[in-house]
């Protein structure tokens, strides 16, 4: 790799993380800002990143074994890669999944969690990382499940009625059924056609990278994406919501009310609520054409996320480490 002489350099290394960290956001914004990044051994790094799968009994303990293939392979071998405790480096601890923001001891801290006081916390949603921020400079994150990066023009217009005269049924990716899923999709099931893809309806899908599925290719054919949150907890939102929207859909999720801080509730159609009296409302939505059509008229996003504040934070981190 040949490093352009008026950038600074970075030794930075991983534990934990997901496989494809390094062509992810974060690394990309740290680029952005004129750094370059030499991977490195946690023995020998000035940056240290864990992430949520730094400990296999702690992985073990939530994650559905058909997700373990698409994570790096470092929280498997903990023993050999020990920091040293020599010239400990500033340690950053990132997550995209539903896990809080102290789960690792760390110096810093980037996660979903809402309401955090800690000044060295950053919070950043996961479908932030899917988000296409050409226009602020920043080139280079990638969404290949999807088939392409969220457009923020496409989220902050209303999804359109076209999705009226598409197929009125649903289609749910899932590489697991844990509940409330597998609740939730007999609840959609009993009232319209719901096609399944992934590893929990299809054994020889390994996981989500060799499933030979663009998600949004196979949505162009359905009304309605049933893609229900692996878990709740503010703050808590992933991609699923503006991917279903994304690809014309009208999502049908399962999310706690503090989503407001993201996306606009009136949508999407939200199963939570409905749950105290098992859904009843439900065929009364997906049956009536106004109330669908009142969907239609509402952009998911309300108010344009920007890219500034995180720039700054993670500037701010990046000179602690090399001062």
């Amino acid at each position: 790799m040949q490093i352009m002489p008026d950038l600074k350099l970075i030794k930075i290394a991983t534990l934990g993380v997901a496989k494809d960290f390094r062509e992810s956001l974060i690394p990309t914004i740290i680029r952005s800002l004129g750094y370059s990044l030499v991977w490195s051994t946690s023995a020998n790094c000035e940056l240290l990143v864990y992430g949520p799968f730094f400990e296999e009994r702690k992985t073990k303990n939530w994650m559905p074994k058909p997700l373990r293939p698409l994570f790096s392979d470092s929280n498997r071998s903990i023993e050999e890669k020990k920091v040293s405790p020599k010239n400990q480096p500033l340690r950053l601890f990132i997550t995209g999944e539903n896990i809080r923001h102290d789960f690792q001891s760390c110096d810093y801290s980037i996660s979903f969690d809402l309401g955090i006081s800690n000044p060295h916390h950053f919070r950043m949603p996961y479908w932030m990382e899917m988000v296409d921020w050409s226009q602020e400079g920043v080139i280079g994150n990638q969404n290949p499940r999807f088939g392409r990066l969220l457009n923020l023009d496409r989220l902050t217009q209303p999804l359109g009625e076209d999705f009226l005269s598409r197929p009125q049924k649903a289609a749910i990716f899932a590489s697991h059924l844990r509940e409330p899923r597998g609740t939730l999709l007999q609840a959609v099931k009993s009232l319209i056609e719901v096609v399944e893809f992934g590893g929990s309806f299809n054994p020889k899908i390994k996981n989500h990278s060799e499933s030979g599925l663009i998600k949004y290719d196979e949505l162009q054919h359905f009304a309605f994406n049933l893609c229900p949150e692996n878990g709740m907890h503010p703050g808590y939102y992933t991609e699923k919501i503006p991917e279903a929207f994304m690809a014309g859909c009208l999502p049908i999720t399962w999310v706690d009310e503090s989503v407001q801080a993201d996306f606009n509730p009136k949508a999407f159609i939200n199963l939570a609520p409905m749950a105290i009296n098992h859904f009843a409302q439900l065929e009364e939505i997906l049956h009536t054409r106004s109330i669908l059509a009142s969907y239609a008229e509402q952009p998911l996003i309300l108010q344009r996320p920007s890219l500034v504040s995180l720039k700054n934070y993670l500037r701010d981190v990046v000179q602690a480490t090399l001062s």
